[in-house]
């Protein structure tokens, strides 16, 4: 069966036989699929976090949610849970469970926020600044790994693009209605 890919990529005869490697639904999912973009970028950051995801959950005993705050406050001392939020994606109650086990496991403090005297800013204890500290190294690897394929040139270009698309996310639809829009 002869393959067509999005009108957007170029298959080199090297990158055709790559392709007949993979699996079959994997290669429509990610090429034959008008939907291409968002099924390569959830394709590659599962082949990031599902490795680097595990081996936090076995060494440290932290799940997915529970790390993304540890590792946003590591990133960031002084942050608010509102701003792990915002910038994870994940669901509020969600991270407010996995910022009360941090918190409860020492691993993240709580005080209250010199500008803003009702709410709470987080950051990591010494114990969590360990865990955080431990994982980076790992992380960095995987991500040079994955990097690896791409020339210093290619790897600026893909940044710069993912930049454009990262700072336009504002403007897209954040609910669905089911109705066309009339932006087209």
């Amino acid at each position: 069966m002869r393959r067509v890919p999005t009108a957007l990529s170029r298959v080199s005869p090297e990158r055709a036989q790559a392709l007949d490697e993979l699996d079959p639904l994997t290669v429509t999912k990610l090429w034959d699929n008008p939907c291409w973009l968002s099924f390569r970028l959830n394709f590659i950051a599962f082949r990031f976090n599902d490795p680097v995801y595990r081996w936090i959950e076995t060494r440290y005993g932290l799940v997915r949610p529970e790390f993304v705050a540890l590792y946003a406050v590591g990133l960031r001392d002084g942050v608010a849970a509102k701003n792990i939020v915002a910038s994870s994606g994940l669901p509020k109650n969600t991270l407010s469970r996995s910022i009360q086990k941090l918190l409860q496991r020492r691993l993240l403090r709580r005080e209250t926020d010199r500008g803003d005297l009702r709410s709470f800013v987080l950051y990591l204890t010494a114990p969590g600044r360990a865990i955080f500290e431990e994982t980076m190294p790992l992380m960095l690897q995987q991500q040079t790994a994955m990097l690896s394929v791409l020339s210093e040139t290619e790897q600026r270009q893909l940044c710069e693009l993912m930049d454009k698309l990262v700072i336009a996310s504002p403007t897209w639809p954040t609910d669905l209605d089911g109705q066309p829009s009339d932006k087209a």
